[in-house]
């Protein structure tokens, strides 16, 4: 856990303001159709914040913070991948091969996307809506 979450002056001038927007907007749209637990974290070797969304011990997904950078990771379990495949025409050619160049774990299938705009972010939603339908009216 991390002691000091970080202000958001603190992430704009790691990110970039354009890029804290888009944290920022990603956070809200996660945020509108979840009610989870939000946990900081340092980001490991190559990160220098995670931000993990959790419930009842699962993970959601984590975002990651690193100088002018945003991660934002999804892990598939094995059902979960065939979920996938069968949203797959309904998403992006970009989401896609994101999803098919991830590697593939015992555990999973660890999908990092770096988003730089909200393009994106209504196939994010159908993909956190695969891990756990969202919980929020």
């Amino acid at each position: 856990m991390l002691e000091n979450i970080p202000s958001q002056s603190t992430m704009i001038e790691l990110l970039g303001q354009s890029l804290f927007e888009v944290w920022q907007a990603l956070c809200s749209a996660i945020d509108e159709k979840y009610d989870m637990e939000r946990l900081w974290n340092t980001g490991g070797k190559n990160w220098t914040y995670e931000y993990k969304y959790r419930r009842g011990g699962k993970t959601l997904c984590c975002l990651y913070a690193k100088s002018n950078c945003i991660g934002f990771m999804i892990i598939f379990g094995k059902d979960e991948r065939a979920k996938f495949e069968d949203i797959r025409d309904t998403l992006s050619d970009v989401v896609c091969r994101q999803y098919d160049e991830a590697k593939t774990y015992h555990d999973g299938k660890w999908v990092m996307f770096e988003p730089t705009n909200a393009d994106e972010f209504d196939d994010y939603m159908k993909l956190l809506a695969i891990k756990r339908k969202p919980n929020r009216k």
